[in-house]
């Protein structure tokens, strides 16, 4: 597989973009400039970043792309008198992946500063190596030694964002990249490319695409962005969890390198059944990898696009990530393309007389 330098330096700056929910700004930027001169944007104040084709019509019926902008990430709740700072989440880490690990804490100047979650070490544990793996245990140690210097030479302050500090290396060899918040920014990856494969191209559809804020605490952007966009039928791209380190041979349904997964359901969706069926059928005509799957957990921005309006069609294209909701996770650059290739096909492909049939 030949690889473009282009989408590696556009990968992996989203990947290192900090964006906690609600503090999305520097991944909105690196999708601006990543569409410059083949998109125009507009912001609301939730920081959804809404993307419009050159020749958006405004007259014909609306296929929204949605990918959320925003990763797993904490909040500074406050300042403790040793100088190290409690947090709390910002969506739902895995704890067990926390202690010890680099973060950056965004300060009162908007600077990022580098912190480590603080782990007491096993010299002071008495025999007992046990800790709580509690978040409310944990605390974030940026190098200060009081709340006075913490707050006053460090510019700490509650209230402030903080994420992973894990930078993104992509191993050529084999396709792959490691690094954090994949869950989503490999989505909006796909999303842009999708986009600028549809360039110029006269479509039945208006292609609206949507950088959603917010939705690992709730799908609180998505709820906005549906009520502007008003989309006909819509495709949700996500980074989702890879299940096959851990799964039984039989069971396995979301590999990596087995390209874009669709599910038919999780806790918060039933996805649309006829739609969902003609994608993956077009994907096998067309000799792209897609698989499939029956979820018995997680939801999705896809959840609430189904029930606005008057219901609207809905699959989610999931690019397997494994080891999301940590500070680190792995996924290909092969399923990146075929998820952009497959979203970009949907597009062409579309007609009003195929949506009626859903």
């Amino acid at each position: 597989m030949s690889y473009t330098e282009q989408n590696i330096r556009m990968i992996t700056d989203l990947s290192e973009a900090p964006g906690a929910s609600g503090f999305e700004d520097a991944v909105l930027d690196v999708v601006r400039r990543e569409l410059d001169g083949i998109c125009s944007f507009e912001e609301d104040k939730l920081r959804n970043l809404y993307i419009y084709r050159k020749n958006h019509d405004g007259k014909k019926p609306v296929l929204m792309f949605d990918a959320h902008g925003d990763e797993v990430g904490f909040m500074i709740h406050s300042i403790k008198p040793n100088g190290t700072l409690r947090f709390v989440e910002l969506g739902s880490m895995n704890p067990r992946g926390l202690a010890a690990s680099e973060v950056l804490v965004r300060n009162v100047s908007g600077e990022y500063i580098r912190g480590t979650i603080g782990l007491r070490p096993p010299h002071f544990s008495n025999g007992d190596h046990s800790q709580s793996l509690d978040i409310s245990s944990f605390a974030i140690d940026i190098g200060a030694r009081s709340a006075r210097e913490a707050a006053e030479d460090f510019g700490a302050a509650i209230g402030e964002p903080a994420v992973p500090a894990t930078r993104c290396v992509f191993d050529e060899k084999h396709g792959l990249f490691f690094g954090k918040t994949f869950d989503c920014r490999i989505g909006v990856a796909a999303m842009i490319a999708a986009f600028r494969e549809l360039d110029g191209l006269d479509l039945p559809f208006d292609v609206v695409g949507v950088v959603s804020s917010q939705e690992e605490v709730g799908d609180r952007g998505i709820e906005v962005a549906v009520n502007k966009v008003r989309p006909d039928i819509a495709i949700c791209f996500e980074g989702c969890p890879a299940d096959d380190t851990f799964t039984e041979e039989y069971a396995i349904q979301t590999a990596l390198k087995g390209g874009p997964m669709f599910r038919y359901i999780d806790r918060s969706v039933i996805c649309s059944p006829r739609y969902q069926r003609w994608v993956l059928d077009m994907a096998k005509q067309n000799s792209i990898k897609a698989q499939a799957s029956v979820r018995e957990g997680g939801g999705n921005n896809g959840a609430v696009v189904n029930l606005s309006g008057k219901g609207v069609p809905v699959v989610v294209a999931g690019v397997p990530v494994r080891y999301i909701h940590s500070t680190s996770g792995i996924t290909s650059y092969e399923d990146f393309e075929s998820t952009a290739k497959l979203a970009a096909l949907i597009a062409k492909e579309l007609t009003p007389e195929i949506f009626d049939t859903f």
